[in-house]
């Protein structure tokens, strides 16, 4: 090896065991590509949570009801049994307009037969006055007929007939623990038989709320299917 004058040769040697490593610079697309992977994993992860937003707040119960709806944007409603389109029950006339046996009547519209089954001489006319009051008409006013005499253990017994349904179920109202039977007559008068527990009629409130509770209707069940 020459070594140019004025120059030693040790100036130019390599010493020490540490070298340069020598690679590819990084390059700017990795970076790129990874900054978009961390922006695709923050999308993910708010989308995640609006659509639990929307199961907790109830908003794809409100989709569904929307895409139940008719043209006109209301609700399509369950059709009413043994209705027929066009006529006026299917239209949300209030069932006793239409004759519905177990609507329930006015006091002012029910003839009640008010029969005495105990001992208690007296008991039948005392209680007859009871529902008078109340706005009943008054229909027989006696003693019970041979099959129901001293056989009445509750406190009554209320019998209607099938076109009297909603009449037996006001009457049944007016006192507690009433059993409430179906016989086979055409009218609809009620039978008000008083049994061995009776002691009086519930007072005007309780028997009104007597009443709500046995028309309460029951829960509409949640559409889960598709309309």
């Amino acid at each position: 090896m020459l070594t140019p004058q004025g120059l030693k040769g040790k100036q130019y040697r390599v010493t020490g065991n540490t070298y340069p490593r020598l690679g590819r610079p990084p390059k700017k697309s990795r970076k790129v590509i990874a900054a978009l992977a961390g922006l695709l994993a923050l999308a993910l992860v708010a989308l995640g949570g609006v659509q639990l937003y929307d199961i907790f707040t109830g908003r794809n119960k409100n989709a569904s009801a929307q895409a139940c709806a008719d043209p006109s944007g209301k609700p399509l409603a369950a059709p009413t049994p043994g209705a027929t389109p066009g006529t006026p029950a299917a239209s949300g006339a209030p069932a006793a307009a239409q004759g519905d046996p177990h609507a329930v009547p006015q006091p002012s519209a029910v003839t009640v037969n008010v029969y005495n089954a105990t001992t208690k001489a007296g008991l039948a006319g005392r209680t007859a006055e009871e529902f008078k009051k109340r706005g009943f008409v008054i229909g027989k006013v006696g003693n019970a007929p041979a099959e129901l005499d001293k056989k009445v253990p509750g406190t009554a017994q209320v019998i209607a007939g099938p076109a009297g349904a909603g009449a037996g179920t006001l009457v049944g109202s007016q006192i507690a623990g009433a059993a409430v039977t179906a016989d086979a007559r055409t009218d609809t008068t009620v039978d008000f038989v008083i049994g061995d527990s009776y002691n009086a009629l519930l007072d005007e409130t309780q028997a009104a709320a007597a009443l709500a509770l046995a028309t309460k209707p029951s829960p509409a069940p949640t559409a889960t299917g598709s309309c």
